[in-house]
Protein backbone atom coordinates (compact mmCIF):
# COMPACT_ATOMS: atom_id res chain seq x y z
CA UNK A 1 0.00 0.00 0.00
CA UNK A 2 2.72 2.23 0.86
CA UNK A 3 4.62 1.63 -2.59
CA UNK A 4 1.52 2.77 -4.24
CA UNK A 5 1.31 5.98 -2.71
CA UNK A 6 4.93 6.35 -3.24
CA UNK A 7 4.22 6.12 -7.06
CA UNK A 8 1.05 8.21 -7.17
CA UNK A 9 2.83 11.00 -5.34
CA UNK A 10 6.29 10.46 -7.67
CA UNK A 11 3.58 11.08 -11.05
CA UNK A 12 2.46 14.04 -9.37
CA UNK A 13 5.05 16.25 -8.83
CA UNK A 14 6.29 15.24 -12.88
CA UNK A 15 2.86 16.63 -13.48
CA UNK A 16 3.63 19.61 -12.32
CA UNK A 17 6.70 20.62 -13.52
CA UNK A 18 5.24 20.19 -16.75
CA UNK A 19 2.32 22.44 -15.54
CA UNK A 20 4.41 25.36 -14.82
CA UNK A 21 4.77 26.63 -18.07
CA UNK A 22 1.19 26.10 -19.09
CA UNK A 23 0.40 28.18 -15.84
CA UNK A 24 2.14 31.48 -17.18
CA UNK A 25 0.70 30.86 -20.47
CA UNK A 26 -2.50 33.08 -19.91
CA UNK A 27 -0.09 35.56 -18.02
CA UNK A 28 1.79 35.75 -20.78
CA UNK A 29 -1.11 36.04 -23.34
CA UNK A 30 -3.01 38.79 -21.19
CA UNK A 31 0.39 40.94 -21.25
CA UNK A 32 0.50 40.52 -25.24
CA UNK A 33 -3.35 41.34 -25.38
CA UNK A 34 -3.01 44.29 -23.04
CA UNK A 35 0.08 45.96 -25.48
CA UNK A 36 -1.81 45.75 -28.63
CA UNK A 37 -5.08 47.13 -26.83
CA UNK A 38 -3.59 49.65 -24.77
CA UNK A 39 0.05 50.40 -24.73
CA UNK A 40 0.59 50.60 -28.95
CA UNK A 41 -2.54 52.81 -28.88
CA UNK A 42 -1.52 55.18 -26.51
CA UNK A 43 2.25 55.03 -28.05
CA UNK A 44 1.01 55.93 -31.09
CA UNK A 45 -0.74 58.47 -29.66
CA UNK A 46 1.56 60.20 -27.94
CA UNK A 47 3.97 60.20 -31.01
CA UNK A 48 1.47 61.60 -33.74
CA UNK A 49 1.30 64.51 -30.52
CA UNK A 50 4.57 65.08 -30.70
CA UNK A 51 5.01 65.51 -33.96
CA UNK A 52 2.08 67.91 -34.45
CA UNK A 53 4.44 70.11 -31.63
CA UNK A 54 7.50 69.95 -33.08
CA UNK A 55 5.58 71.16 -36.43
CA UNK A 56 3.92 74.15 -35.34
CA UNK A 57 4.70 77.70 -37.23
CA UNK A 58 3.33 81.07 -37.46
CA UNK A 59 -0.37 81.37 -38.02
CA UNK A 60 -1.43 78.19 -37.18
CA UNK A 61 -4.88 78.09 -35.29
CA UNK A 62 -4.86 75.77 -32.24
CA UNK A 63 -6.75 74.46 -29.51
CA UNK A 64 -4.97 74.33 -25.87
CA UNK A 65 -5.85 71.56 -23.75
CA UNK A 66 -7.42 74.09 -21.12
CA UNK A 67 -10.27 74.85 -24.48
CA UNK A 68 -8.99 78.20 -25.58
CA UNK A 69 -8.67 78.27 -29.17
CA UNK A 70 -6.57 81.51 -30.92
CA UNK A 71 -3.42 81.39 -33.57
CA UNK A 72 -0.34 81.39 -32.83
CA UNK A 73 2.00 84.51 -32.98
CA UNK A 74 5.35 83.56 -32.35
CA UNK A 75 7.36 80.33 -31.35
CA UNK A 76 10.33 79.80 -28.59
CA UNK A 77 11.94 76.35 -27.81
CA UNK A 78 9.10 75.82 -24.94
CA UNK A 79 6.78 78.15 -25.56
CA UNK A 80 4.27 79.22 -28.08
CA UNK A 81 2.31 82.75 -27.84
CA UNK A 82 -1.08 82.42 -28.61
CA UNK A 83 -3.26 85.21 -29.78
CA UNK A 84 -6.80 84.72 -28.27
CA UNK A 85 -8.53 88.25 -29.30
CA UNK A 86 -7.56 91.44 -30.85
CA UNK A 87 -4.60 92.30 -28.85
CA UNK A 88 -4.88 89.82 -26.42
CA UNK A 89 -2.00 87.52 -25.97
CA UNK A 90 -1.04 84.12 -24.30
CA UNK A 91 1.96 82.51 -23.88
CA UNK A 92 1.82 79.03 -23.16
CA UNK A 93 3.76 75.74 -23.35
CA UNK A 94 4.11 74.08 -26.41
CA UNK A 95 3.05 70.54 -24.64
CA UNK A 96 -0.41 72.32 -23.69
CA UNK A 97 -1.26 72.66 -27.09
CA UNK A 98 -3.20 69.83 -27.64
CA UNK A 99 -4.76 70.35 -31.23
CA UNK A 100 -4.54 72.30 -34.59
CA UNK A 101 -8.08 73.76 -35.34
CA UNK A 102 -10.33 72.14 -37.86
CA UNK A 103 -10.08 74.79 -40.05
CA UNK A 104 -6.17 74.81 -40.13
CA UNK A 105 -6.29 71.37 -40.47
CA UNK A 106 -8.70 71.51 -44.18
CA UNK A 107 -6.05 74.99 -45.81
Amino acid sequence: MIEIAHAMGQTGEGAAQGGGLAAFLPIILMFVIFYFLLIRPQQKKAKAHQEMINNLKKGDRVITSGGIHGSITSLDESTATVEIADKVRVKVTRGSIAALSQSAQSE
